[in-house]
């Protein structure tokens, strides 16, 4: 912000600039770490939430949609959601727990399997394309710095 606005805004600003604050800045940066994902990801019609499922589930095998809301960072009404729209696209599916027959774990289809496969060389290319801007040293600096803040 110019000295000029800063100085024609409200007196309980004083000292306040939103470009300063670190979670406008982390948003905006999200938004374009979205834009991108978006860029690469979106004729396939997949939200970073929705990929980041699948790729738990490819990783890790079947998964309580508990422990799956955990190791993805979701909230329960969240991961909810999520696993709903990909049950709808058979790309998830709930099957038995096979230590306890009335629970249920959340698995990859096949077509889920296949997708993560044929799509992750477009989810190196989010990542590098939306650390671009920063030098090597910088991009490893800036994600161990995020680690470490959440």
């Amino acid at each position: 912000m110019s000295g000029a606005a800063r100085r024609k805004a409200p007196a309980a600003l004083a000292g306040y600039a939103l470009e300063d604050q670190i979670g406008f800045v982390l948003r905006k940066a999200q938004q374009r770490a979205t834009a991108i994902f978006m860029r690469h990801f979106g004729r396939h019609r997949l939200t970073p939430t929705q990929w980041t499922t699948l790729v738990r589930i490819y990783e890790k095998g079947s998964l309580s949609q508990n422990h799956l809301g955990r190791l993805t960072a979701m909230d329960p009404a969240t991961i909810q959601g999520v696993v709903q729209r990909l049950i709808e696209r058979r790309l998830i599916t709930r099957i038995a727990d096979p230590d306890d027959r009335r629970r249920k774990r959340l698995g990859l289809t096949a077509s889920g399997q296949r997708l993560v496969q044929r799509l992750i060389a477009k989810a190196f290319k989010v990542s590098s394309d939306t650390l671009r801007p920063l030098a090597w040293h910088e991009q490893k600096l800036v994600h161990d710095l995020l680690e470490r803040l959440g």
